[in-house]
């Protein structure tokens, strides 16, 4: 029979054992608090002994938060139902209000911007409730991100119900629990889970742009402390605002329409895909909801704002005639992307009027219906989909994280190739259909 204890090791490294054990921490025994935390009072101290045991990982990180040193503990958060484990389902899971007790200025920021919007946003796409509900209110989807968002009172009662209540403090997303550390939230990494991937890879433009490469470089100490490394929080929650917002938003359409009448065409089209203006170019009952998501901007004045904002958070850093020149470097490409995905949607369209694609029984309109996403009809519908979400996100959202490669290759380039193909599809269709 094999003995592990019958294998002679080494005394060095006997000895490199013994030192590592030895630095080791030693832990608390089973519900003993450590000695430097406020003593606890039942009945947290109840809850401490059994989930030392029960989930002891939790308990570890919250006696390593500064709320376990600030003396918030269990019921703060999570009431007094719960006392055993045939009452689980009456633990409180905090919300934005709870959290909102202490930390009213950071909540009150958070309420009035788009991560705030981004359950109902999702939860306004037209097709949202076709996907299975492990990918929505499983979380392992798209709410898996967009559960930062606020719900409704009768939406937090069935997400509990439902078992999929937990993160649904939205805080939490960033400030994971239990240990709520603000130095995690303030590292590039955090936003890294949502802002990557197929839509908005801010993550991978951020990280291999020139912002991303000294951030690295200054934690790995090749650079000083001194030296100047911006992270996502530094141009987007400056001072630690959680209002996040941008001047465009997530998908770059905007009213009232630019001078430019060539411009003022093509965002036309591309709003009557969104589904905000019907095909004679009147407005919809989409057009107020999104609106009120950021997912269509309305105000320029509101625009305007955040890009004062960001030229004077990017001063700090470069001088303001570069700042506004790249930016507008930025705007000129969502011109010029928003002329290719134009015509692309126009080359559809075109397929609709003319008899060549039946309209879906699922559309409002004989148009493309971009926010259909992977639900779309057929083959040329998707191609215009991901030429939308994906290859324009690229480019301009590139143009803005200082990413060359991105806004080039990854974006522009590939939508010079999405219109060929769908150019082609569209005539190869009209073939088949004669």
């Amino acid at each position: 029979m094999f003995r592990l204890a019958a294998i002679a090791l080494p005394t060095p490294v006997v000895a490199l054992f013994a030192l590592l054990a030895g630095s080791l921490p030693t832990a608390a025994p089973p519900g003993v608090p450590p000695a430097d935390l406020p003593p606890l009072e039942a009945p947290d101290q109840d809850c401490y002994e059994c989930h030392a045991t029960v989930t002891p990982g939790v308990v570890t990180d919250w006696t390593q938060s500064r709320h376990a040193k600030e003396s918030v503990a269990c019921s703060d958060c999570h009431g007094e139902e719960h006392t055993s484990a045939d009452d689980v389902l009456e633990v409180e899971l905090p919300t934005p209000e709870t959290c909102e007790t202490c930390h009213d200025e950071r909540v009150s920021q958070y309420k009035a911007g788009k991560h705030a919007k981004a359950w109902e946003a999702m939860k306004a796409m037209p097709t949202f409730h076709w996907q299975p509900m492990t990918l929505t209110e499983g979380l392992k989807g798209c709410g898996g991100c967009h559960k930062i968002g606020l719900k409704s009172d009768e939406e937090y009662v069935e997400l509990k119900l439902e078992g999929h209540g937990y993160g649904v403090a939205s805080c939490d997303a960033c400030h994971t629990r239990h240990l709520f550390s603000i130095e995690e939230a303030r590292q590039p990494e955090a936003c890294q889970t949502c802002h990557m991937g197929f839509d908005h890879p801010q993550w991978e433009m951020y990280s291999t742009s020139k912002h991303g490469v000294r951030n690295t470089l200054q934690r790995q100490g090749v650079l000083s402390k001194e030296a100047l490394s911006p992270t996502c929080q530094t141009c987007h929650m400056p001072g630690g605002d959680h209002e996040v917002g941008t001047a465009w938003g997530f998908l770059a359409v905007r009213l009232p329409m630019p001078d430019d009448p060539q411009w003022a065409a093509d965002r036309t089209t591309i709003l009557k895909a969104l589904g905000v203006l019907t095909p004679e170019g009147e407005p919809t009952d989409r057009l107020d909801r999104f609106a009120s998501l950021d997912i269509v901007r309305t105000d320029h004045a509101e625009w305007q704002d955040r890009r004062d904002r960001m030229i004077e958070i990017c001063s700090g850093c470069h001088a303001e005639h570069y700042v506004r020149n790249e930016l507008e470097k930025g705007d000129d490409q969502i011109r010029t992307v928003d002329r290719l995905m134009a015509e692309a949607i126009g080359t559809v369209a075109g397929l609709y009027a003319d008899g060549t694609l039946p309209k879906p029984a699922s559309y409002a309109y004989a148009y493309p219906d971009l926010l259909t996403f992977h639900d779309a009809a057929t083959p040329v519908e998707h191609k215009l989909f991901v030429m939308f979400m994906e290859h324009r996100m690229r480019a301009f959202q590139g143009m803005y994280h200082m990413n060359p490669d991105y806004a080039l290759w990854y974006g522009w380039s590939e939508m010079q190739r999405d219109l060929a193909e769908i150019r082609h599809e569209a005539e190869v269709l009209r073939k088949l259909r004669h």
